[in-house]
């Protein structure tokens, strides 16, 4: 069976838990992807501006050093290296095309680690489009040459003081924006999470890592690699990461931040410590107290601090198709400073969990090839890093 179902379910996980404001305009979302699947001309723009503005194919690197330092032929696929810094941009491309054909004019976004927030503001420049961008307060403090860059791309960035003001909190008031504006505004959501059609837009916009991944290494070895692992947070770089690897030889390995330990507030292991509940419009695995409150969560990464994940991720959990573990901020910043004074590459801290849970594992992964998902560059993380880390 070919997951999502038809309403939007992968299993018994996803769904379209809104407002009746925004049925119309999922509705008109779901509508207008499915024309633009089957429409070559769209198709094949898209094609154009991943190729020639945002730069793909993206590398994958084999790193050398760090391969022989710890005995695990380690590969990166290079998603730092695309244009904005990160896999956000292969989403942002698509759904601002999207927002185009449906006639709108002004897209807004929520944005943790800024990423996605580039990613938008870079797009809306791109294409003419009226922005706004909505980001914690906390995230803002901790991740500001981002927060630069979108107001430097003509993006209007609003802090949110509500909550935690995090991620989840940002994402809160981008949806009530949309359900004021709905006639006139697209969300653009940057994650595989929220009501359906977005986990399903969102992983076939990022599959393309992927499916580049798959091609690159069997055009150099002539067969699949042992490993795939990706850091998860609502979980777009893993989702697109992993798609094309799901039922194949290979084992896929999902990296949630288990922050400062595996207590309550501590860490933003969704899929490891979580049960199922509704967030964002969408069932899935989140952190939540006995009575149905969503629990404050933490990471050192502001692009992995959300107490959810996307459906698909909980369908692959329950499945066993995919095997979610985690990492520490210690562990976390330790991979960081490796792969840098190692191999010349500055990660972000979200690509960091992934590399810092191989390491601290380096015995199970011994002599395997391993391909690590390095979604986005470290330039945004600098001031957090070198706060915790004496060089």
């Amino acid at each position: 069976m070919t997951y999502p179902d038809n309403n939007g379910y992968f299993g018994t996980f996803g769904g379209m838990f809104v407002p009746e404001t925004l049925v119309n305009a999922l509705t008109e979302l779901e509508e207008a992807y499915n024309y633009f699947l089957h429409n070559d001309t769209m198709q094949n723009q898209l094609n154009e501006l991943l190729h020639h503005y945002a730069g793909r194919p993206t590398p994958l690197y084999f790193a050398q050093r760090l391969s022989k330092q710890t005995g695990i032929q380690l590969y990166f696929k290079r998603e730092d290296l695309l244009h904005t810094g990160a896999h956000k941009l292969n989403n942002t491309l698509g759904q601002g095309l999207l927002t185009q054909f449906m006639g709108k004019k002004r897209i807004i976004a929520e944005t943790g680690a800024g990423q996605h927030g580039v990613a938008t503001a870079t797009v809306a420049a791109l294409l003419g489009l009226e922005c706004t961008i909505y980001m914690g307060q906390v995230d803002i403090e901790r991740q500001m040459p981002n927060v630069k860059r979108m107001k430097l791309l003509g993006a209007e960035v609003i802090p949110v003081t509500s909550g935690s003001q995090t991620l989840k909190d940002a994402i809160n008031e981008a949806l009530r924006d949309w359900v004021r504006n709905v006639k006139t505004t697209h969300y653009l959501l940057g994650s595989v999470s929220g009501p359906h059609p977005f986990p399903t837009i969102v992983r076939d916009f990022q599959k393309i890592i992927g499916s580049e991944t798959k091609q690159q290494f069997q055009a150099l070895y002539g067969t699949l690699p042992d490993y795939c692992v990706a850091c998860v947070g609502g979980g777009s770089n893993a989702a697109g990461f992993f798609y094309d690897f799901i039922g194949s030889t290979v084992k896929c390995i999902g990296v949630e931040a288990a922050g400062k330990g595996l207590f309550p507030g501590g860490h933003c292991a969704s899929l490891t410590l979580g049960i199922p509940g509704i967030l964002h419009g969408s069932l899935s695995y989140l952190l939540q107290t006995s009575d149905g409150q969503v629990m404050d969560v933490y990471s050192i990464s502001a692009g992995l601090d959300y107490p959810g994940v996307g459906p698909e991720h909980s369908f692959w959990k329950e499945s066993n198709a995919v095997h979610y573990v985690t990492c520490t901020d210690e562990q976390a910043l330790k991979a960081c400073i490796t792969l840098t004074q190692t191999e010349g590459i500055i990660p972000a801290l979200e690509s960091s969990h992934a590399l810092g849970y191989v390491l601290c594992n380096s015995q199970k992964f011994n002599g395997s090839n391993v391909i690590i998902n390095l979604s986005g560059r470290g330039d945004k993380d600098l001031d957090t890093i070198l706060k915790e880390v004496k060089l």
